[in-house]
């Protein structure tokens, strides 16, 4: 089984909540099913991520989910995440693989395909790829990839891949088939106003594909 053991990437951004704590809409995702959490919430500094970070820590353990923290290292060692996530600007991963050892989760943002394979070679468990569609979040990469370049990065790596950006229910067959091991997203759950509800659908839907594919 691979390291990366969930289809559902669920990554946080509390600006996008339309009210409620982020630990509310965690919870509620994870009570949907979700049992993957990036916590990304790049305007906190040390002290105030770390103590988001614990409370996310207790909550994620009581469902037995993973954690993931996004570029601090320090946080993710910290409060006893299940790993971290990296990307172009953040330490290279081989360096946080010796800081954290073999057993700790390395994913990567990637944005092209040498970058995921370079990705895979440094030591990541996972990727995510995109943004595959439209989304504002995304609006400095430019264009939309689209699921050939999406495909193609699947047929280079032999680590999971997961689709990012403006993935939504609709369109969830259509990134799996290409190859991903999953779907990364933020508003599909976070800008929900029924998260759990959101999490279940989104799981129900990647899991019809998954049979429908046997």
């Amino acid at each position: 089984m691979s390291a990366a053991d969930f289809s559902l990437y669920f990554i946080t951004d509390r600006a996008q909540s339309p009210g409620g704590s982020l630990s509310g809409v965690v919870r509620a995702a994870l009570e949907g099913g979700v049992r993957a959490v990036q916590l990304r919430e790049k305007d906190l500094g040390g002290r105030d991520c770390f103590a988001l970070a614990m409370e996310l820590r207790s909550i994620t353990s009581a469902f037995g989910a993973r954690l993931f923290i996004n570029d601090r290292l320090d946080v993710a060692l910290a409060v006893g995440a299940d790993g971290v996530h990296l990307g172009a600007a953040s330490l290279p991963i081989r360096e946080a693989r010796r800081l954290a050892g073999p057993r700790f989760l390395i994913g990567y943002s990637a944005h092209a395909c040498d970058e995921a394979c370079q990705a895979e070679a440094d030591g990541a468990d996972f990727i995510t790829f995109g943004p595959v569609y439209h989304t504002p979040s995304k609006a400095s990469f430019g264009p939309p990839f689209g699921v050939g370049a999406l495909k193609m990065v699947c047929s280079r790596v032999n680590i999971p891949v997961f689709a990012l950006g403006g993935v939504k229910i609709t369109s969830i067959s259509e990134v799996l088939a290409a190859g991903a091991g999953g779907i990364a997203l933020i508003s599909a759950i976070m800008a929900s106003s029924d998260p759990r509800q959101a999490a279940v659908s989104l799981l129900q839907t990647i899991e019809k594909h998954v049979q429908s594919s046997r």
